[in-house]
């Protein structure tokens, strides 16, 4: 028998002028007579880091008692609560992490107290104490998903990507309590003194995964004349698809549809927004969505993107800024956000804050529920990825670090089983779990912030 099928690589890209476009994952990359294990049909695990500030009600005391967020029973088969419902669907890829700290995060001297906002997102993923200091002599850890890529992101395109949905401003300046800006605006340290922005623009971020090597004019002309960047690749398009199986050439056109429809948003958004601009968010930039669902999904989308194409394996999210006071329309509660966080434990408005919870999770789920039915490889996206939610805050209304809500989801290359609650002792560093993570992602590393040791996961 003779094996003919044409093999094609893994970093195979569609270029033309001003854009190089990566493939998905097809059957054509794994050669002949190749087993699935350990090919380009089982990849590398992605990472994704998705913050959410200003805690949970499921994190008071009230909250723990009537199971706002973390889970009755313990193990297999949890009980699902009121703000994780819209998980529920994907239980087998989600593990809830109960009762881990971030003590970091705390005030260590009375010259500290007041500016737990700002260590807040400083301490998520690095497990460190920002030093304090409104100068350029900032100084915090290595974030998590920095040190995965380090490891394992430099092969991609981009190593990694660092998105956010609110204006986090410039990466200085000070904002009170004797702390830099640069600790509020950024979750991702690629070292304790290299904090890396937060991209809050969709074009911005489209442009940087797909448009590769276009210039200002370039790009200006293709958004003026309402062009894709597709125009520049049909042809090389056709050329593959020659070489292509049925399974393969479906694949890549749905693809190219997914790529092509997040292009078509952003053009909407962009074409509203120059005839309306001004008259909800007039700082914005113009391809920023009004709504924050809609704004919130399409950089969910390009994670997808970006994970399906193995552009990057490692993307960063923040989802919210300390302090904000935005009000989120689509979910039906009127109190604005950091106002609802100081809910003095009345019940009335902790279940108001646990509703303004779970509509937050609700995006999420929509992220997940991308991930889990888009192919990759042997399985799906979901399933060759490791998603971390949470916030470094646990009860907003008095500001501590203390039961901070937190869950992961996706197996991770078999990594992560699912479907699983795990209970932490009292005063477990939720640096535990970080450290945890990074072994289940393959980095060899013995500790990370205030890491004491393992969960068992």
């Amino acid at each position: 028998m003779y094996i003919t099928r044409k093999h094609i690589s893994r970093r195979t890209a569609l270029r033309g002028v001003g854009v190089t476009l990566a493939l998905p994952w097809l059957e054509a990359m794994m050669p002949a007579q190749t087993p699935m294990r350990g090919s380009a049909a089982q990849p590398r695990t992605r990472f994704a880091a998705l913050e959410m500030v200003h805690g949970s009600a499921g994190s008071t005391g009230e909250g723990t008692r009537l199971h706002y967020w973390s889970p009755k029973t313990v193990g297999r088969n949890f009980e699902t609560t009121p703000i994780l419902r819209a998980l529920g669907p994907h239980r087998d890829y989600v593990t809830v992490v109960s009762h881990t700290d971030i003590a970091p995060a705390t005030a260590q001297s009375d010259a500290e107290a007041g500016a737990d906002h700002t260590r807040s997102s400083a301490a998520f993923l690095t497990s460190a104490h920002a030093k304090m200091t409104e100068g350029a002599d900032i100084y915090n850890g290595t974030s998590v998903d920095q040190l995965y890529a380090q490891a394992f992101g430099q092969d991609t395109p981009l190593p990694s990507i660092q998105l956010c949905v609110e204006d986090v401003g410039s990466l200085t300046g000070a904002c009170g309590y004797g702390y830099s800006c640069v600790y509020a605006n950024t979750i991702s340290w690629a070292s304790p003194t290299t904090p890396l922005p937060m991209e809050r623009d969709p074009r911005v971020a489209f442009e940087r995964l797909f448009g590769d090597g276009a210039t200002p004019e370039q790009r200006l002309s293709r958004r003026r004349a309402n062009a894709s960047i597709l125009d520049a690749i049909l042809g090389k398009v056709a050329v593959l698809e020659r070489d292509l199986g049925a399974a393969d050439r479906a694949r890549l056109d749905d693809y190219l549809q997914d790529v092509r429809e997040i292009e078509r948003r952003i053009q909407m958004v962009e074409r509203q927004n120059a005839t309306r601009r001004g008259f909800d968010l007039p700082e914005a930039p113009i391809g920023v969505p009004d709504a924050w669902t809609d704004h919130v999904r399409m950089m969910f989308d390009l994670q997808v993107l970006a994970f399906t194409t193995d552009v990057t394996r490692v993307s960063a999210f923040k989802m919210g800024r300390d302090v904000s006071s935005r009000v989120y329309t689509e979910s039906e509660v009127e109190t604005p956000f950091h106002s609802l966080s100081h809910h003095g434990n009345k019940p009335d408005k902790l279940a108001e804050f646990a509703k303004l919870n779970e509509f937050h999770i609700d995006q999420v789920a929509y992220f997940i529920d991308r991930l889990k039915n888009t192919p990759d490889g042997d399985g799906s996206l979901l399933d060759h990825s490791m998603v971390l939610y949470g916030s470094p805050m646990g009860d907003g209304s008095v500001h501590n670090h203390l039961r901070v809500p937190l869950f992961l989801a996706g197996h991770a290359n078999g990594q992560l089983e699912g479907n699983r609650h795990v209970l932490c002792e009292d005063g477990t560093p939720m640096a535990n779990l970080l450290l945890t993570m990074l072994h289940r992602l393959g980095v060899d590393i013995d500790s990370i912030g205030a890491s004491n040791g393992e969960i068992a996961i």
